[in-house]
């Protein structure tokens, strides 16, 4: 507050410290972030920053002003009610005690002036047409790469006011980097230029309130890409594709004598463009290894001919898993291979989770700690060059299946995998 004009420390007085609805003393970036005069604000990029709080915040600062009407969003509702930081969830043990009243499970909150905060989320893109006509003075996006930018446009344009409510017109916003809106946000708030829009950056290091070397322990468990992303609040990691480097894969002429191992499948859905790539990877001591990759681009025909030939090269004893696509489409084609193609194998459909990032992060972050290794082999170096574009190439189909592989073998279950003996590897 030291640096602050007397104009700004009677503003925050007014709006902040004397406000009845925040119980919380903002942090040095927080009010930098309270105080800014541009139409558009985006604060963030590292976690831990007080991001959400200060976006509460941010939308109470004029609630005791009548014909205020704030508007805070998140991508889904579940988002907007996960405890305990979740808005909806912080707002409640705020306002709750105070003389504002909820409505709709406190999903709209009304003043004694008339002003009122309503919570709300964008989980398809259409949802924004649900705010049509509305009139708000404050619209607030928390974690905003989740959004599209038409999302973001479109609310853009019912903010608004009438000529004699004195409440300035604010669009605010605060994520880390990554999500499906990294790139846009990136250029509208990062490297863009505008004098009407302001990016004011948060490291957890500026959080009094965080128990930080708790934290960064906790970061320390992700891959290097989330983990730059949410310590360093680095905006340019994703869009290089830095996901994997090639120094930290060791190739080397065999894999151990003793090791569990699995083939996983990613299936191609046509001749053309993707792979179908099968990915054997094997685990001994902690340490994993990429032992074979196969991949082609043929008729489903020729690619049951490989599958099944592949697996009786492995033997009975290496388990077969193979992603399954989503719907009857996928079923079936597991049903299939199941009877017809690997029929006395262990074979299972795998149905995946998550985003191709996300699958392939323990693959990621074990590769970075030194705990992959390759079996030397001819397809170690396109298995190297998609890995080193990952996740921005054209393909990402080996790693689709190494990582899949891996996974699978860090399952619960996977303790029930044979450990067998082997010698050398065919290159």
């Amino acid at each position: 507050m030291d640096r602050l004009t007397p104009e700004l420390k009677g503003y925050i007085h007014k709006t902040v410290l004397g406000n009845p609805y925040i119980p919380v003393k903002p942090t040095r970036k927080q009010l930098k972030f309270l105080v800014a005069k541009e139409k558009e604000v985006f604060y963030g990029g590292a976690a831990g920053g007080g991001k959400s709080f200060a976006m509460l915040i941010a939308a109470l600062q004029y609630v005791q002003y009548p014909g205020y009407s704030a508007l805070l969003l998140r991508r889904t509702l579940k988002e907007l009610e996960s405890p305990p930081n979740g808005l909806l969830v912080v707002a409640k043990d705020w306002l709750m005690g105070t003389d504002a009243k909820p409505t709709d499970g406190g999903r709209i909150w009304t003043f004694p002036g008339g002003a009122t905060l309503t919570f709300g989320y964008l989980e398809n893109e259409d949802d924004k047409y649900r705010y049509q006509g509305s009139e708000y003075q404050f619209i607030g996006f928390d974690e905003l790469t989740q959004f599209t930018q038409t999302q973001y446009e479109y609310l853009f344009s019912r903010l608004r006011k009438t000529t004699d409510n004195i409440c300035p017109s604010r669009m605010r916003s605060t994520s880390n980097p990554g999500g499906r809106g990294h790139l846009w946000v990136k250029e509208m708030f990062i490297t863009g230029q505008h004098p009407d829009r302001r990016f004011i950056p948060a490291l957890l290091t500026e959080n009094p309130y965080l128990d930080q070397t708790d934290y960064i322990n906790s970061l320390s468990h992700l891959d290097p890409v989330t983990r730059a992303q949410l310590l360093k609040g680095d905006w340019d990691i994703q869009v290089s594709g830095n996901f994997f480097k090639r120094p930290w894969f060791e190739i080397i002429s065999e894999r151990p004598r003793h090791i569990k191992s699995i083939r996983y499948w990613d299936l191609a859905a046509s001749k053309e463009g993707d792979y179908t790539v099968g990915s054997l990877v094997g685990e001994a001591n902690g340490i994993y290894y990429i032992c074979d990759v196969q991949r082609l681009r043929e008729t489903p025909g020729q690619v049951e001919a490989l599958v099944r030939q592949v697996a009786e090269i492995d033997g009975v004893e290496t388990p077969v898993r193979m992603e399954q696509e989503p719907g009857s489409s996928g079923i079936n084609t597991i049903d299939h291979y199941a009877r017809d193609v690997l029929k006395g194998y262990n074979f299972k459909g795998d149905r995946v989770t998550g985003d191709k990032t996300t699958r392939a992060g323990p693959l990621s972050s074990a590769s970075e700690a030194g705990n992959v290794k390759l079996i030397k082999g001819i397809w170690n170096n396109a298995w190297l060059d998609e890995a080193m574009l990952f996740p921005e190439g054209e393909h990402d189909d080996q790693i689709d299946a190494t990582s899949g592989a891996l996974n699978q073998l860090t399952k619960s279950d996977s303790s029930r995998f044979k450990v067998i003996h082997v010698g050398k590897v065919r290159g």
